[in-house]
């Protein structure tokens, strides 16, 4: 028997996958500055207890619309004010560079790293899963390749069969390749990809549309379900109003700091 488990971890070292679990980690100091990448948020920051922790991968999760574009914007704007390098791994090839730039961005420190999955791909499921696997490779040179303070990965557009697709290990891997680190991680996409990384996950849900006048209706269904100027067409009623930003709400659901477990904020964004 230990002979047999002699084995297993010398082959769990040789891929880099003896460290995966989060009660081998030492634990975070809420104190140290270094170990925390603030978001740029004042409220998400305070409900993290700081920021994303680096060395870790962490996961910023929500449907379209949930403000996880904003989010991501404000994450690299405030990496770039801190004088720190930052790696966007675009697997869509969605930023607006006009969007990234008003959001305060400064773009010569931003690499950006352009993907070319195909959201309805119809039947070039093969095509979609290697443009994939392309993209996590070059999430792994960004990697080991280090010195940026922020990475972040952003498949919230992908097809999720393709991200389900993805063996398991591969989170797994990068975990153990951050580690360590000054960098965060972040995966961002429309559910949890790498449920057992030991940094936190991050949930977000849209709650309503403002605009700068009375225009928009918000109510609810028969069902209690929040409706926001949406008729039964399913037709947006702006009339005449200039959209002003969305609000939504931020939940943290898993982090290594316990005690901030199952916080949420409420936030809001600004077209």
């Amino acid at each position: 028997m230990a002979l047999a488990r002699a084995h297993l971890e010398s082959l769990l070292r040789a891929r880099q996958l003896d460290r995966t679990l989060t009660t081998a980690l030492p634990p975070l100091d809420p104190r140290d500055e270094a170990a925390l990448a603030a978001a740029g948020i004042t409220a998400l920051d305070a409900t993290l207890g700081g920021g994303f922790p680096r060395g870790q991968l962490s996961e910023l999760v929500g449907p379209r619309s949930s403000g996880r574009t904003s989010v991501v914007l404000q994450m690299i704007a405030a990496a770039t004010s801190r004088g720190e390098l930052v790696a966007l791994v675009d697997v869509l090839d969605m930023l607006d560079v006009e969007s990234a730039a008003s959001a305060g961005i400064a773009l010569p420190q931003l690499l950006w790293v352009r993907g070319h999955v195909v959201v309805n791909a119809g039947m070039c499921r093969d095509l979609n899963q290697r443009a994939l696997e392309q993209a996590i490779r070059a999430l792994t040179l960004v990697l080991q390749a280090g010195n940026f303070g922020l990475v972040v990965f952003d498949a919230a557009e992908a097809p999720a069969e393709a991200v389900r697709r993805l063996p398991f290990t591969t989170w797994m891997r990068l975990q153990r390749m951050v580690e360590g680190s000054q960098t965060a991680c972040v995966l961002v996409g429309a559910e949890p990809m790498a449920r057992s990384s030991a940094g936190l996950t991050l949930r977000l849900a849209g709650i309503g549309i403002r605009d700068q006048g009375i225009g928009i209706s918000q109510g609810r269904d028969e069902k209690g379900i929040v409706q926001n100027g949406v008729g039964s067409s399913g037709a947006s009623r702006f009339g005449n109003q200039l959209f002003d930003g969305l609000d939504f709400t931020a939940r943290v659901v898993r982090a290594r700091a316990r005690e901030r477990e199952e916080g949420s904020v409420a936030l809001a964004t600004t077209a």
